[in-house]
C-alpha cells in the first residue's frame, strides 16, 4: 500500500488529487501539505504545513509520515510568475530541488508535474512533438524546463524514480482558479451561469491545449503505476484532450444557454504568455508508453461543468 505526501495539497490540483488519491490508497495513506490550512482540512486526513522552500520541514514530514512517494505540486502559476519572477524561481526552483533531495535521500517515487509552459515561440505549433525545441520566454516556462531536466537528472545520477507530465490548461469546478494564463476557460462557465455573459482576457482564435480534471487526475494515477521498464521518457510526457480557442468554448455553451454572449478585453502579458504556447501537442508517446486515454471531449465537459457549479 502506498503512503502518499501531496505538496501544493491546496491547490487547483492538488485540492483534488488528495481526494483522488484518499479513495485509492485509504484516507490515512495520504498527507496533504501546504504552506497554510483551512477550517476543517485535518478531518478529511492527514495534513501538514510545510513551506517547500524549507527543506528541512520536508524531510521532517516525509520521515515522520515514512512515506514512499512524493507528489510535487506546489508552485506558482503563469501570470503569477510574471509579476514577481524571483519569488516564482525561489518556489518553482527552491521547492522542487528540495522535494527532489527528499525522494533521493529517503529512496522514495515523486512525481512532478510540467506544463505546455515549457514550450516558446519557436516550438512547432501545431502537433507539438514529445521530443522538441524549448526556449519559453516566461519565468514560469524557464521554471519547468528546468524542472524536467532536473527530474531526468535526479533519475540519471541517482536512480529516483521521477515521473511526470507536461499539463495542458485545466479546467475544475471545484477550485477556483490560481493565476494561470488558461483560466478563462475556468472563468467562463462560472459567468455562463452567473452572468449569461463572459468578457475574455484571452483573443478570439488564440487556441491552447486544455484537459477536464477527471482527466488529469487519472493521468497521474496511471503514470505512477505504471510499468517503469516501459517508460522511455519518465518526465515530462505531452498529454492534452481539447485543443480550443475561447469561441469554440461559446459554442459548447451556446448548446445549454443560447443566450449566452462572449465579448473580449483581451490581457497584454497573458495573452503574450498565450501565443508562445502551442495550439496542440502530440501526446502520442504518453499513449504508447503507459496507455494515456482522455474521456472528456470539450462537449462532455461542458455539460459537466455547467451541471456541477449549478449545484454549488
Amino acid at each position: 500500500m502506498r503512503k502518499i505526501l501531496v505538496t501544493g495539497a491546496l491547490g487547483q490540483i492538488g485540492s483534488e488529487l488528495v481526494g483522488k488519491l484518499r479513495k485509492t490508497y485509504g484516507k490515512d495513506n495520504v498527507i496533504g501539505a501546504d504552506i497554510r490550512e483551512v477550517e476543517g482540512i485535518r478531518d478529511a486526513g492527514p495534513f501538514e504545513i510545510a513551506d517547500v522552500t524549507n527543506g528541512d520541514r520536508l524531510m521532517e514530514v516525509a520521515k515522520e509520515h515514512k512515506v514512499d512517494t512524493i507528489m510535487h505540486l506546489a508552485a506558482l502559476l503563469s501570470a503569477k510568475a510574471e509579476v514577481v519572477p524571483k519569488i516564482a524561481w525561489d518556489i518553482n526552483m527552491g521547492g522542487l530541488v528540495n522535494a527532489l533531495e527528499v525522494a533521493h535521500e529517503l529512496n522514495l517515487q515523486f512525481f512532478t508535474p510540467s506544463s505546455i509552459g515549457a514550450f516558446g515561440p519557436s516550438t512547432p505549433k501545431d502537433n507539438t512533438p514529445q521530443d522538441t525545441l524549448q526556449r519559453p520566454n516566461t519565468m514560469y516556462g524557464v521554471n519547468k524546463v528546468a524542472g524536467e531536466l532536473l527530474a531526468d537528472y535526479y533519475h540519471h545520477r541517482f536512480g529516483v524514480d521521477t515521473r511526470g507530465v507536461r499539463f495542458p490548461g485545466l479546467i475544475s469546478y471545484v477550485t477556483p482558479p490560481g493565476g494561470g494564463t488558461t483560466d478563462y476557460a475556468v472563468e467562463i462557465y462560472y459567468e455562463a451561469i452567473k452572468n449569461k455573459a463572459y468578457s475574455s482576457y484571452i483573443g478570439k482564435g488564440t487556441y491552447m491545449d486544455m484537459m477536464y480534471m477527471p482527466d488529469a487526475l487519472n493521468a497521474i494515477v496511471d503514470l505512477m503505476e505504471a510499468d517503469p521498464a516501459k517508460l522511455k521518457h519518465r518526465n515530462a510526457f505531452n498529454i492534452s484532450a481539447i485543443s480550443a480557442a475561447p469561441e469554440d468554448f461559446e459554442k459548447a455553451i451556446k448548446k445549454h444557454i443560447p443566450e449566452f454572449e462572449l465579448t473580449y478585453n483581451v490581457d497584454p502579458v497573458r495573452q503574450n504568455i498565450a501565443d508562445s504556447w502551442p495550439n496542440s501537442i502530440d501526446s502520442s508517446a504518453a499513449k504508447s508508453e503507459w496507455g494515456f486515454k482522455a474521456e472528456y471531449d470539450i462537449d462532455k465537459m461542458t455539460k459537466d461543468m455547467l451541471e456541477k457549479i449549478r449545484e454549488k
